[in-house]
């Protein structure tokens, strides 16, 4: 991928997760939820044990801005807290993703995203 849309790429990651972070400051949730939940999303990679086409489905299903979308206003709506809480944290880790260059995987592979190659040029994570 072009390196400067790359980066607007990165910095828009950056900006959904510190507007995430911020959300979950002013909802006061509880931080060591934030802590132990951040990361659960990558759970999702565990679909890689059964090939690379299951993989990416269901890494993207654990990475798509979509289900912590419809989680968070479902919570909202339903006035559910804890939904929202937890749609904010799931948000927040794919935007802290795509910062880090994690992208949605195509089925050819694990490294192969839409934000590039990872390990490759300027579009690697890092």
């Amino acid at each position: 991928m072009h390196p400067p849309v790359t980066r607007l790429l990165r910095l828009e990651g950056l900006s959904v997760l510190v507007v995430a972070v911020t959300g979950y400051a002013s909802l006061s949730g509880s931080w060591l939820l934030f802590g132990i939940l951040f990361l659960a999303p990558d759970l999702a990679m565990l679909g890689y044990v059964r090939g690379p086409r299951l993989g990416a489905a269901v890494y993207n299903a654990g990475h798509a801005y979509l289900a912590p979308a419809v989680l968070g206003l479902a919570g909202w709506w339903g006035g559910y807290s804890l939904a929202v809480h937890l749609a904010v944290i799931w948000t927040a880790h794919i935007g802290f993703d795509r910062l880090l260059g994690y992208g949605l995987k195509l089925p050819t592979g694990f490294r192969d995203t839409h934000l590039g190659t990872l390990g490759q040029g300027r579009s690697s994570p890092g």
